[in-house]
């Protein structure tokens, strides 16, 4: 039993010396929602929360369901004026993330904000002043930061197990089809309604290996990202990029390749590449699957905090640290606001030969091996003369902060 007059009742109503059980509520309940009511689910199922409320502008998707007990609202607002929860998911569109974040803040909710979690650096700096204001918790969900295998991953670096870091790389190849692209008006678009929105490869559903990557980089010292090398490509009638080349530079002298692909062939779940001066470790994160220097094939390194469940003991118990506070994502955002720059050009369009299609989805054919040589060499297809390969851009990413973790 916990005394009211104990650290972790700080950010508790209580009842006698009982812990009231956290109210949650959800904002965005149906695509990836569902799986935040799955998990929300199993957590309640354990005594660790209550769902009280979600928010969904559309009809809600019965699957799964929900506790017969939960309000269902079709505004934010109004959900946080009436149930007045101590936690809020969101995983609402990425365009939307800032003002309903800003407003739970405001209504004396901690968050845990879905990835990415606002477009550009001056969103990003609204939320963290609106955190600090508040004195409220934001936590971004990156979940493959959560696992046993990354942490392994970035104390190695640290350590300097692998000697001096001298490249880090991400590749993944995955598909999307039709119905993908067709889930939602912002999807695979740069504007909405004449607002800016953000999608494309590296942007959102891939938005993992790069936060990954830049986690690594960051465990290595590396500095600020400086500049990026980009090539954008594109096989259907979009506006973003589902196919992404994109090179990056450090302060610290540190190169960093992400070749990533919604047109792929076979699978790659996505790797992280760390090459240094002793040897090589190679992260699968979707699998949490490790390689360090010496290990023969990647050996699945069990165990995963999930971010929500981390996000109430650090309620309860604040010297358990946030896995990914929203400062842990700046360098993030930084590159966000380089790759959906409104001056870049669109994204070159692919036609057949060089992208195919196959039945609801589109396939570049070759394209597993021009990544895999992308990481091997952080050449750009372009530089590799590859048929289909336009020059390059050069963009500036934005100077950041480096705010301290919270």
């Amino acid at each position: 039993m916990t005394r009211p007059d104990h650290p972790g009742t700080r950010r508790h109503a209580t009842i006698g010396w009982c812990r009231v059980t956290p109210r949650v509520a959800l904002v965005g309940a149906n695509g990836h929602g569902r799986w935040h009511r799955r998990s929300i689910a199993e957590l309640q199922a354990a005594g660790a929360l209550r769902l009280v409320a979600v928010a969904e502008p559309q009809p809600l998707d019965p699957d799964p369901p929900l506790p017969p007990d939960t309000a269902v609202f079709t505004d934010h607002r109004e959900l946080l004026a009436t149930a007045r929860p101590d936690v809020v998911v969101i995983p609402s569109p990425p365009h939307t993330h800032l003002p309903i974040t800003l407003d739970a803040l405001a209504a004396g909710s901690d968050v845990l904000l879905e990835k990415p979690p606002v477009r550009d650096l001056t969103e990003h700096a609204e939320l963290t002043d609106a955190v600090r204001r508040t004195g409220r918790l934001c936590q971004v969900g990156f979940q493959a930061l959560g696992s046993a295998a990354s942490a392994a991953l970035f104390r190695t670096i640290a350590d300097q197990k692998l000697g001096t870091i001298t490249a880090v790389a991400t590749i993944a190849s995955w598909r999307r089809d039709d119905a993908y692209y067709a889930r939602a008006p912002w999807a695979g678009r740069r504007t909405v309604e004449g607002r800016p929105v953000v999608d494309g490869a590296l942007a959102n559903p891939l938005a993992h290996a790069l936060m990954q990557c830049l986690a690594a980089a960051d465990a290595a010292g590396a500095g600020q990202p400086l500049s990026m090398h980009l090539e954008r490509y594109r096989t259907r009638d979009i506006e973003a990029d589902d196919t992404t080349f994109a090179r990056l530079t450090f302060d610290g002298g540190l190169r960093l390749m992400a070749a990533v692909t919604l047109a792929g062939e076979d699978f790659i779940a996505g790797e992280v590449i760390v090459r240094g001066t002793a040897g090589r470790a190679i992260l699968e994160y979707p699998t949490d699957r490790l390689a360090l220097r010496g290990d023969p094939e990647p050996v699945l390194v069990p165990g995963r905090t999930g971010l929500l469940e981390n996000l109430l003991a650090h309620r309860t118990d604040p010297e358990i640290p946030l896995i990914v506070p929203l400062t842990r994502t700046e360098s993030f955002t930084a590159v966000l606001q380089a790759l959906t720059s409104p001056d870049l050009t669109a994204p070159t369009r692919l036609e057949p030969p060089h992208a195919e299609r196959r039945g609801a989805e589109c396939v570049i054919p070759g394209i597993n091996a021009v990544l895999r040589q992308a990481a091997a060499s952080l050449a750009l297809p372009s530089e590799m003369d590859i048929p289909w390969a336009q020059k390059p851009t050069l963009v500036r990413i934005p100077p950041i902060h480096r705010h301290a973790h919270r």
